[in-house]
């Protein structure tokens, strides 16, 4: 398990110093623009009529709890992405996110309109954190830290 949760991906050095500034740039965008944000407006975004998914299990809670969700995924794992600590869920987490803001809040809305955001601004999220999944923190996390088993093997 800790293998999963904690495994950093690879150890190149000039692999992992991308990594970092992918992560640390994808997580604060995602932090300074969308978190906080949805924290200091939960309120009146609440209010304002909140998307509620159509899909089990997310359709039976309520839209306090499903807002909280998103401010937890757009807070809580981006904030985990920049510290490189529990990497790969946490980009899971933010992924999904995006997967359900792109495909089901916005599924009537035009991949690229003019003048207003479209769906290309949550796969935009979704691309880095697809590319995290599948290549780790790096090793300039606290991943690499605390999960020191040598050199990754070769494929």
């Amino acid at each position: 398990m800790k293998r999963i949760l904690l495994d950093c991906g690879t150890r190149d050095a000039t692999a992992s110093l991308g990594l970092l500034s992918l992560r640390v740039m994808t997580g604060l965008m995602l932090l300074i623009g969308h978190g906080i944000p949805k924290i200091q407006n939960f309120d009146a975004i609440l209010k304002k009529g909140f998307y509620q998914p159509n899909f089990f299990p997310l359709s039976m809670l309520p839209a306090q709890v499903n807002l909280g969700l998103i401010t937890g995924a757009e807070v809580v794992a981006s904030s985990l992405i920049i510290l490189g600590l529990l990497t790969r869920p946490a980009a899971f987490v933010v992924g999904f996110a995006m997967t359900v803001a792109a495909f089901g809040a916005m599924h009537s809305v035009p991949w690229f309109p003019s003048g207003s955001p479209g769906k290309e601004f949550p796969i935009l999220y979704l691309i880095p954190a697809i590319a995290i999944i599948l290549a780790g923190a790096g090793s300039y996390s606290l991943d690499a830290v605390l999960h020191k088993d040598g050199k990754r093997r070769r494929w």
